[in-house]
């Protein structure tokens, strides 16, 4: 019960739901054990004695009974339902919640469609064993003790009889719970597994296409979905060797004891109408006993399900700030790295190593080197995506870890080198850092991204609905509204990873000159692979392996002979004259 314990605090809140719903339960248990009680009493007091005149009202408490038991099993539905569901909503919204807070290593190595598949399959398991199977492990405890207290009451010797097989229930109960928890655990991870599989393709559809892989895709897809099949059959033959056997040993005890009770009737020790009352009592025992299983089979979903989502909520969610941590109007932008160091997860391998550089307010900083050399890294430390394993970060003068990281964040400006646009209108996606703007603030950034002409010319303008991530518009305008989205948010700090990577040298001119207007009197840091995105620079920093290895002004670098800086540049120009020979 650790699982359910942990959980208590997004359900136990609404118990009174689950009380009420848990009196009206009593209600119906009451109702039904008292159908064989009435059926006793009928069949000895009324029809054997001969008192044919008790039958109307005999028939008028049958019929106050079962309206009585329908409204109190209403009152139960209802109420179980409303417990699960509303205990499930904050439960819900608790891991959403959750997962916009945790930091980027987590989504390092987390799959989108497992994600998905706690927060709608496994949640959904957690509420129904919160809305059914809870309530039915309640009932059976009570129907349980009632029909044996009225068993009791009618015959002491063939309720010690009936007593004697539910050990041997027991026993096959407890066996089938410790073989069908870990089942129930794998369906829940095969189930992620196959959604993940199911979330890559679609988003990668247009790969999957360009390269001809549909039929090896939909052969990948075959292995997960075969996993998903066996998972469930080794299940069902959990099922098909417990069950039969409850049932088996059920029904033999129900022979027994009609034999049994049936001498005893003979003897004289018990009426007709007690042992038809009391054999039916005896199902009330044995079927609660057979239908364990399915409880069990439940609250082992249930409990997997539980899991999996205390795996999502137990993760470290907060980055360290540090106590004089206080709101922040507005930052000067300079930023001072000493001797900072960076490893991500437990790698031996450094993705920076003793980093050192100053940017004061309004300085352009360039990042220039290689795939993997540690320009991104650079800037996701800024924005403390990631936490450095050593050295110094200073932001205004203080260190970074001391300021707020959502006031941090509203600081700093960064437009991605993978774009990513919601599926919602371009005004909202340009405003998503600012939803106050106003249109004419967000068409002002618009302009400067040099994005405003090509809005314009939708049929909706700013207020035309995006397809999922940004379908339906070239890589080139993806890229210029996240830039207008940055560029709107004011920032002390301005990052661009790569910002121009998807647009033709003719637009990267054209937002590189509104960019200098942006930048004055930002700090700005520049990610680029092209040398005409960051030759204005006022510094320039070449990394390779995680090290600075050489560092100046674009014309500094240029005078240093095999340097890398000269020989990317050269590359690059080469490539150019090759490029504007053949048009």
């Amino acid at each position: 019960m650790e699982t359910f314990k942990r959980l208590a605090g997004f359900y136990s809140p609404f118990k009174s739901y689950f009380f009420w719903s848990l009196i009206a339960l009593i209600g119906v248990t009451a109702m039904t054990v008292l159908y064989p009680m009435i059926l006793q009493y009928t069949i000895d007091d009324v029809v054997r004695a001969g008192n044919y005149h008790l039958i109307p009202y005999v028939v008028l408490v049958l019929i106050v009974v079962m309206a009585f038991k329908s409204f109190a099993a209403y009152i139960h539905q209802y109420l179980g339902d409303l417990f699960g569901i509303t205990a499930v909503h904050r439960l819900r919204n608790a891991l959403y919640k959750k997962l916009q807070y945790l930091p980027f290593r987590y989504y390092d190595n987390a799959k989108t469609g497992d994600l998905m598949s706690r927060l709608t399959a496994d949640v959904e398991g957690f509420r129904f064993f919160l809305s059914f199977g809870c309530a039915q492990f309640v009932n059976f405890i009570m129907l349980v003790g009632l029909s044996m207290a009225v068993m009791f009451y009618y015959s002491v010797p063939l309720t010690l009889v009936t007593l004697c097989a539910l050990p041997f229930l027991a026993i096959v109960v407890s066996n089938f719970d410790k073989r069908v928890h870990p089942g129930f655990r794998g369906i829940r991870k095969s189930l992620a597994r196959l959604n993940t599989k199911v979330q890559e393709n679609v988003s990668g559809m247009h790969t999957v296409k360009a390269l001809s892989q549909e039929d090896q895709e939909v052969t990948r897809f075959d292995v997960n979905n075969e996993d998903y099949r066996q998972k469930h059959l080794d299940i069902s033959r959990i099922w098909g060797n417990y069950f039969p056997l409850m049932e088996f040993i059920g029904n033999v005890s129900a022979v027994f004891l009609l034999a049994f009770g049936g001498y005893l009737t003979i003897q004289g020790s018990m009426q007709p109408g007690e042992l038809v009352a009391f054999f039916s009592l005896v199902w009330f025992i044995m079927g609660p006993i057979m239908h364990l299983g399915f409880i069990i089979n439940m609250f082992s979903q249930s409990k997997a399900s539980g899991e999996r989502l205390l795996e999502i909520l137990d993760e470290d969610e907060r980055l360290d700030e540090g106590e004089s941590a206080g709101g922040v109007s507005r930052l000067t932008g300079e930023v001072l790295f000493h001797n900072v160091q960076l490893r991500y997860g437990s790698k031996d391998n450094s993705a920076l190593k003793d980093i050192s550089f100053e940017a004061t307010k309004g300085k352009t900083i360039g990042l220039v080197g290689a795939t993997g050399s540690g320009k991104s890294s650079i800037v996701q430390l800024i924005t403390r995506f990631y936490e450095r394993t050593g050295g110094l970060i200073l932001i205004d003068g203080k260190p970074i870890e001391e300021y707020p990281i959502e006031e941090l964040r509203k600081h700093v400006g960064v437009v991605l080198q993978e774009t990513f646009l919601f599926s919602s209108t371009i005004r909202d996606n340009i405003a998503y850092g600012r939803p106050d703007a106003t249109l004419e603030e967000i068409q002002i950034a618009a302009k400067r991204a040099d994005a405003h002409e090509f809005i314009s010319e939708l049929p909706q303008g700013y207020e035309t609905v995006l397809g999922e991530r940004g379908l339906g518009l070239s890589g080139g305008q993806k890229q210029r509204i996240a830039i207008a989205r940055a560029i709107l948010m004011d920032p002390s700090i301005l990052i661009l990873d790569d910002a121009t990577s998807a647009v033709d040298m003719k637009t990267e001119m054209k937002i590189q000159s509104a960019f200098r207007e942006v930048m004055k009197g930002r700090t700005t840091f520049i990610i680029a692979h092209r040398i005409s995105s960051v030759k204005q620079a006022d510094e320039i920093l070449v990394l390779e392996d995680g090290e600075i290895i050489e560092r100046g002004t674009h014309e500094e670098l240029l005078s240093i002979q095999n340097g890398n800086y000269r020989r990317i540049y050269d590359i690059q120009n080469q490539d150019q004259k090759y490029v504007l020979q053949q048009a």
